[in-house]
């Protein structure tokens, strides 16, 4: 069976983002499927006279088309980026065989492609739900016009309503899902977390160097560890605040931020009026993934923040699963399913939405606590093993494959 993968943002290992798209195509061809992918690159390598360029690559065959992109960009640039890959790669999914097609989003359009290729060739699809779109951008307040909330709602619920099965990543976001669209709870509807790539964040360091200290100058007592986006959603100015207001209390718990996004400047900003940056704030450039196993290593605590609006709780973030992958425990500021499961499990520490002294002052402690910690760490790890490692993934998967196909 041959999958055709619709993945706007597909990287390989080597390649700054996440991989969870990478980790499942190279899983599902262990499984005996043919994986064919459709992916957007601002690798000028890939800027040619010909519309789209052909990689082989560890198995897979990935089809890119060059449209530059960056979080930095607006809304509305972001948007054009969307519509000229919607439309391109529809018509190159139509011209592709497949089986079933597997999309994944976001943002919403990404379902587009494949609603047409159902249409036209009768192609099954599986809708994988990474945001709850439009819900979350609504949400933050990126998109008010009414007519175009509307739109996006219906287009929604063609999508939902067309796809062979749902892939939601997390139990809060089939809760939106089927809480929005009730006729859809008969539908198959699996939730598939993001995955901890356990492999690669074991085996993947090297005891005897240290990059962190290459870096940064110097080996701190206590070093949380962020890497991902710094864009709207993330809300980074929290963990400057949260800097600030330790570093007379306790200078020796250093907060290093990797990555890039359209806030960036603005935290780093917001850090050099504060007195933080480079004293227990360091601000570093993006790392290849197979680069990130070293600096979970070095570090006592991963890290993945989010501004206080709840519909963006359900999120699934590759930081929460590195972290345990890692075998770290999680620092989180937010509430929903992410909240519950570091309770539960005993796998990290979560601050409140606004700080205050004496929630500070606890994390300082706990910062100190070598037993708690070191038993979070032996529990993250057990988490990820048990719940997100990529076997799991896969199964589940498979199983929704075998039952769309059969």
């Amino acid at each position: 069976m041959k999958i055709v993968y619709l993945h706007q943002y597909f990287k390989f290992p080597n390649e700054y983002g996440g991989t969870r798209s990478f980790d499942l195509a190279t899983g599902f061809l262990g499984l005996g499927y043919q994986v064919e992918i459709l992916a957007l690159t601002s690798d000028k390598k890939y800027k040619t006279d010909e519309r789209w360029s052909r990689l082989e690559k560890d198995g897979l065959v990935v089809h890119y088309i060059f449209l530059p992109y960056t979080n930095e960009m607006t809304y509305l640039k972001r948007s054009k980026i969307f519509l000229k890959f919607l439309w391109f790669s529809t018509l190159k999914l139509i011209s592709l065989k497949g089986d079933l097609v597997l999309a994944s989003s976001t943002p919403i359009t990404i379902g587009i492609p494949a609603l047409i290729k159902k249409w036209i060739h009768k192609t099954p699809f599986i809708f994988e739900t990474r945001d709850v779109w439009p819900e979350a951008i609504i949400a933050i307040g990126a998109m008010n016009n009414i007519i175009l909330q509307k739109i996006l709602y219906f287009l929604e619920g063609i999508i939902y309503k067309n796809a062979a099965a749902i892939i939601p990543l997390s139990d809060d976001m089939k809760l939106s899902i089927i809480t929005r669209y009730p006729k859809l709870a008969s539908k198959p509807i699996m939730v598939i977390e993001n995955i901890s790539e356990i492999d690669r964040f074991q085996n993947g360091y090297n005891k005897n160097v240290s990059l962190l200290k290459e870096k940064i100058g110097f080996k701190p007592r206590f070093t949380v560890l962020y890497a991902g986006t710094f864009g709207l959603v993330n809300g980074l100015h929290y963990v400057i605040e949260l800097a600030c207001k330790l570093s007379d209390l306790d200078p020796s718990i250093v907060f290093v931020l990797i990555g890039e996004g359209s806030k960036k400047e603005s935290v780093m900003q917001k850090a050099i009026s504060k007195g933080v940056l480079n004293k227990n704030v360091f601000i570093l450039d993006s790392v290849s993934k197979n680069e990130l196993p070293q600096l979970y290593f070095e570090s006592n605590m991963g890290s993945s923040f989010v501004i206080s609006v709840k519909e963006l709780w359900a999120n699934s973030a590759n930081k929460f699963f590195d972290t345990l992958a890692a075998s770290k425990p999680i620092l989180i500021n937010h509430e929903g399913w992410q909240k519950e499961k570091i309770i539960q499990e005993n796998i990290g520490y979560v601050l409140p939405t606004v700080l205050n002294k004496d929630e500070i002052k606890r994390f300082s402690i706990y910062s100190q606590n070598n037993s708690l910690i070191a038993k979070q760490r032996e529990n993250a790890l057990t988490v990820a093993k048990e719940r997100y490692a990529i076997n799991k993934a896969l199964i589940k998967y498979n199983d929704v494959f075998k039952n769309i196909i059969n």
